[in-house]
């Protein structure tokens, strides 16, 4: 018998860790806990023991999240994604309720809707360097997890489920909101109902005009995707929720131009296509990445061959404004 093997059968039952670690955090030893959690699930990692690795690492997040430790509980979280990974554990629902359960440990704390309106200046700069390390450290952990999903599932993108989480926390938690990060995330989602929702909550805040360019992001990015389903979807229940709130959907060129182009996209109308793309681009210019986004549109639905002026490094900058 190797020395590999034997050493497997020397590490007990990933449960008694488990048991053991949990007194330590409640105890109070926070950092001793995390050095634990780290140097013991590593050990059985290397003894290809995964599910025991994994149960440690999961119960380990979910403590420290809870006790408030959200630095430690994101490293941790972080750790159980990259043994996903190193034990080629398929993407299920199972797993997608463990991640999920961890995500849910990522405190959510209201800020105020208009951030200069207070009084307590240095609590407010406290305030905002505790979001910005809860919404880094909850998108380091479900990023990764995308990326496993999208290496162990079955949708090249990530699991759309991860998608709507990730977006929903970077919503709800950031100081000052990137709608084009929660956009990037929820059109990969399966759920422009919820999408919708939080688009008019955006709008019932927004700077003016803002809110008509969030919903031709959000519309056009959907597309790029070939989604026309869900880009109808979107508008349909922004306009209903809307309706039945005090936000104000907005009536300009550029919305309308989003409503000629849905009901474009009904039917093989290239040349429809081009002349709305003429007659509105005043408005289109409005966001430099309408334009790429209209050419990722064309080709998508009328295999109409988009040309990149910078090559490769066009390509190269895509990728990293990705996210």
């Amino acid at each position: 018998m190797s020395r590999q093997r034997s050493k497997r059968f020397e590490l007990p039952p990933g449960q008694e860790n488990v048991d053991k670690l949990e007194k330590v955090v409640k105890d109070g030893n926070y950092y001793g806990a995390q050095q634990m959690y780290k140097s013991i699930s590593a050990r059985y990692v290397t003894a290809e023991r995964y599910s025991e690795a994994l149960d440690i690492l999961h119960s380990g997040a979910c403590l420290q999240l809870a006790h408030g430790q959200v630095t430690c509980g994101a490293e941790l979280a972080l750790l159980f994604v990259e043994t996903l990974e190193k034990g080629k554990i398929p993407y299920d629902d199972e797993t997608l309720e463990r991640l999920r359960k961890i995500y849910e440990g990522f405190p959510r704390v209201p800020l105020p809707q208009h951030l200069w309106d207070v009084d307590d200046m240095q609590q407010l700069s406290e305030n905002i360097g505790n979001a910005k390390t809860r919404v880094e450290g909850c998108s380091s952990f479900l990023k990764a997890a995308i990326k496993w999903s999208a290496e162990f599932g079955t949708s090249s993108n990530g699991a759309p489920e991860l998608h709507i989480l990730l977006a929903e926390y970077i919503f709800s938690e950031s100081p000052e909101v990137d709608m084009n990060r929660v956009t990037y995330h929820f059109v990969r989602g399966n759920d422009p109902i919820k999408f919708a929702t939080n688009l008019v909550s955006f709008l019932g805040r927004c700077y003016p005009g803002e809110d008509d360019l969030a919903i031709a992001r959000a519309v056009l990015r959907y597309l790029s995707l070939g989604n026309l389903k869900d880009a109808n979807i979107l508008v349909d229940e922004i306009k209903k929720q809307t309706q039945a709130s005090e936000v104000e959907f907005p009536k300009t060129d550029l919305m309308q131009f989003i409503n000629f182009l849905l009901q474009t996209m009904e039917r093989d109308a290239f040349p429809l296509f081009n002349m709305l793309r003429a007659n509105f681009k005043s408005c289109i210019e409005r966001e430099p990445a309408f334009n790429e986004l209209l050419d990722d549109i064309a080709e998508k639905f009328y295999g109409v061959q988009r040309r990149n002026p910078m090559g490769m490094f066009g390509d190269i900058f895509k990728m990293m404004g990705a996210e």
